[in-house]
């Protein structure tokens, strides 16, 4: 059935709405950083800086370690998201092929463990970290982020696995391929995608995490990128907001480097590796 031109229509508009809603605040926070002082404090705004300038990124990288911080924070990411892709492919595999009272179980156990507020599990954490010797360890942290992304992690690499048509491994299986050969020449390549957007996912969820991190870490030299930006919140809650705003604009960047780069990767490439094996 075919869509009428209006509804066409109307779905387009909502998608400008939608990416209209997704970039304002962006725009604006890029428009922020490159603000004068004297613009930030004008009662008439504009989109456009009248004098753009670079002092906010020069005073923000002056008054806090953010290379160091950003380095902790993708420390953390990375390990976290590869630690989580490779505990959740084969239980995601396990789960989708052998299908059981028990799987269906875990399966709601996932997808409820989401709806915890971290505020719920945050003092019983802090305390079995505090026995494990793991405060104020970026290995205690990236623990923390494994275990809180690897639910839904979990949960969509195993509607990937169930995607790929078993019949594919019984076809390699005729063709004399072992179970290792068939998982690693025919299902695999399949599952590409959705390993690279389950990491994706992971990677953004801790890069952008704050709360874990300002509980569990207290030195400053081991602090992620969303700690050290409150510090350019003063004691009475003033914000020195153009290097806040220039400091936040370059702590986006690394998600949207990342996702461009294997954007491509997560929508291509579906039947890629359907070979004999």
């Amino acid at each position: 059935m075919r869509t009428s031109k209006s509804a066409r229509a109307g779905q387009y508009a909502a998608l400008l709405a939608y990416l209209a809603f997704l970039a304002l605040p962006f725009l604006w926070l890029l428009s922020t950083a490159f603000k004068p002082p004297r613009e930030l404090g004008s009662l008439h705004p504009t989109w456009i800086p009248r004098n753009p300038t670079l002092d906010n990124f020069r005073q923000a990288f002056d008054e806090q370690p953010l290379l160091h911080a950003a380095f902790n924070s993708l420390l953390a990411a990375a390990s976290a998201a590869l630690i989580a892709v490779l505990l959740a492919t084969p239980m995601a595999y396990v789960m989708a092929r052998h299908r059981s009272l028990l799987g269906r179980a875990a399966t709601g156990w996932v997808v409820v463990s989401q709806a915890f507020p971290f505020v719920l599990v945050i003092i019983p954490l802090f305390l079995v970290l505090k026995n494990l010797r793991l405060i104020d360890s970026v290995f205690g942290l990236v623990m923390v982020y494994v275990v809180w992304s690897l639910p839904f992690a979990l949960w969509m690499l195993v509607g990937y696995v169930r995607a790929v048509p078993p019949e594919l491994e019984e076809a390699a299986a005729v063709d004399g391929a072992g179970r290792l050969r068939t998982l690693v020449f025919v299902t695999a390549p399949l599952l590409a995608p959705g390993i690279v957007a389950t990491a994706l996912f992971a990677f953004i969820t801790a890069w952008n995490e704050f709360f874990f991190a300002l509980v569990l870490l207290k030195t400053p030299e081991k602090q992620t990128l969303p700690v050290v930006l409150t510090h350019f919140i003063g004691a009475e809650g003033v914000a020195d907001l153009g290097p806040l705003a220039a400091a936040a604009f370059l702590a986006t960047l690394p998600s949207l480097v990342v996702f461009a780069v294997i954007q491509r990767r997560i929508t291509g490439g579906m039947t890629a590796g359907a070979v004999k094996a």
